[in-house]
């Protein structure tokens, strides 16, 4: 059942903001941890305002990476959902290369494509795609085959082709388990960016957090968390809100209290 209240909904994530945020300053007030290990929350807000020229200018760069390795990931899992539902021999291929591409380290992945393709744009994308990729497809391919056999009778009934019936009965019923994917790929699409920036880069908030490291600027480093963070949030609610307007006869269930 929805909140009766839509306040509610925007009042508990602020309460829970608040609430650590005076758990980060009571702990440094009790611990006395030093400012250049841990800054306060008031220096690292103090840093993101008077630094905001720069931190814009990087966190642009870092948001295409996510935006294109979002899509990119999505794409592409999507279409290998579809083809392993389709195709019975490909399966048979792909899902062991699947599970053995999830054994690969990221940061072992990361040099390598650094060297094959240099240190702009594209490699930091493509890291975005492969930490997205994995939980699309294998969320949209489990949706697939776990269609319920009445929906795909009705569809025998109708007399739908296979194509037919994949595209307009089992990927309608696939999305409640894909939206579990999308959401999971979504808060999870700035980590592949930020690896390729710590690699190799000269732009964007992975690199302004090592340069800023480096030259023992902490609430800097802080401060471009803080909008990484921000991008996460803002990616997953997005995507929420997506999955949920293409879903309109799927509504969360919440059991009711005894």
């Amino acid at each position: 059942m929805a909140d009766a209240n839509p306040l509610s909904r925007l009042v508990r994530p602020l309460l829970a903001i608040v609430v650590l945020v005076s758990i980060w300053q009571l702990t440094i007030s009790l611990t006395g941890v030093p400012r250049y290990i841990l800054p306060t929350p008031l220096a690292v807000a103090r840093a993101l305002f008077e630094q905001r020229a720069l931190l814009e200018q990087h966190a642009m760069i870092t948001a295409i990476e996510i935006v294109a390795g979002l899509v990119g990931g999505v794409v592409l899992g999507l279409a290998t959902a579809l083809a392993l539902a389709r195709f019975r021999p490909l399966r048979r291929t792909l899902l062991p290369l699947l599970l053995v591409s999830q054994a690969i380290p990221l940061f072992a992945l990361a040099p390598i494509l650094m060297l094959w393709l240099g240190y702009g744009l594209l490699p930091k994308i493509l890291m975005a795609m492969v930490i997205i990729y994995f939980p699309v497809a294998s969320t949209g391919y489990d949706g697939l085959r776990q269609t319920p056999q009445g929906w795909l009778d009705l569809a025998d009934t109708f007399g739908l082709t296979r194509r037919q019936r994949l595209l307009k009965v089992q990927l309608p019923a696939a999305l409640p388990s894909l939206a579990s994917g999308l959401r999971m790929a979504a808060s999870a699409a700035p980590i592949g960016a930020v690896i390729g920036e710590w690699v190799g880069a000269s732009r964007g908030l992975g690199y302004l957090m090592l340069n800023a490291n480096a030259r023992l600027q902490i609430d800097v480093m802080f401060a471009a968390l803080v909008v990484l963070v921000m991008f996460a949030v803002i990616l997953y609610f997005g995507v929420d809100a997506a999955v949920r307007a293409a879903m309109p006869w799927h509504r969360d269930r919440v059991t009711p209290p005894a």
